[in-house]
């Protein structure tokens, strides 16, 4: 079996027929608490397009989770192994200069020079440098990218939510996650093969609940810890427009 297989399999498995919010986070156990850390460039000076920077996290998650070496034996499967075996929480941070730039030598997956999405780890074990950057004021203004890409993977967020860039970044990771979870290993080849293209578009609530009722339809459910109500549909993922 390939590498790419192998950690398909090992995805899949941990996405099948499962809730992470029945797994307990006990804070007396720190190392229950895990967490998927994401930097997202957001300079100052010519901010990039809100879509872009979506479109990067969610690109960058399901590489990470399909990295060769999630495949394998070693530190990097283990850590994604733990992180699968707990709640899959991410967490969107604000990065510029010198601070993007040193976070790129840590384990992790960048996208376009838009967003790193870096190997999980327990809360507690955050790497300093990834631990100073910003959690809040991750919000870009909404954009008009155009027309999906048609013969790829789209992830549709419900825009009537209003999230910030940085929330609305983690839920697309998570759709992006999950959708690969869900295709067989034949798609997911050649999914790589187009290297995870990918589109990200924000629609009306109405737009969204007509695709989160299609066939094959991924719909990621928030535990409602930040900025939404729990159990809100806040993205729908699906193999295409």
């Amino acid at each position: 079996m390939s590498n790419l297989r192998e950690a398909h399999r090992r995805l899949a498995a941990a996405c099948s027929e499962r809730s992470w919010r029945d797994d307990p986070e006990d804070p007396n156990k720190p190392e229950t608490i895990q967490a998927m850390q994401i930097a997202l460039n957001l300079p100052k000076q010519d901010p990039p397009a809100r879509t872009e920077v979506l479109e990067a996290a969610a690109k960058g998650v399901v590489k990470l989770c399909l990295d060769e070496r999630a495949g394998q034996d070693g530190a990097f499967a283990e850590a994604l192994g733990q992180w699968y075996g707990h709640r899959i929480r991410k967490v969107a941070r604000r990065a510029r200069n010198k601070a993007w730039r040193d976070v790129q030598s840590l384990p992790g997956v960048t996208v376009d020079d838009r967003a790193r999405v870096f190997l999980p780890s327990a809360v507690q074990d955050v790497h300093p440098l990834v631990a100073k950057l910003q959690i809040g004021h991750t919000d870009l203004p909404q954009d008009e990218p155009g027309p999906a890409l048609g013969d790829a993977p789209v992830i549709y967020v419900d825009a009537s939510l209003a999230m910030s860039a940085g929330k609305a970044a983690a839920q697309v990771g998570h759709g992006s996650m999950l959708l690969a979870a869900a295709m067989s290993a034949e798609e997911v080849e050649d999914w790589v093969a187009q290297d995870f293209a990918l589109s990200v578009r924000e629609i009306p609530h109405e737009e969204f609940a007509v695709a989160c009722a299609r066939p094959g339809a991924v719909v990621v459910h928030d535990a409602g810890f930040t900025e939404v109500a729990p159990d809100s549909a806040t993205v729908c993922a699906l193999r295409h427009p």
